[in-house]
């Protein structure tokens, strides 16, 4: 399972995982991954199993050629 949480914010902080990290340690190892969504340009780790995305991703697409 992927949990995902959106945050209208561009720095999200390691507090702003505690809700999927909670989540996380009540499903167990069903917990793939949690994805906080954010108006902020990259993607970095907020806790072990939790990553920040900028919710543009959502949108973008890599084109290969």
């Amino acid at each position: 399972m992927i949990a995902v949480e959106v945050k209208a914010t561009a720095a999200p902080s390691a507090a702003n995982a505690r809700h999927l990290e909670w989540f996380a340690e009540r499903i167990g190892s069903a917990f793939a991954a949690g994805l906080v969504l954010r108006t902020g340009p990259r993607i970095f780790r907020l806790a072990e199993q939790v990553v920040a995305v900028p919710i543009a991703s959502l949108w973008a697409h890599k084109v290969t050629g």
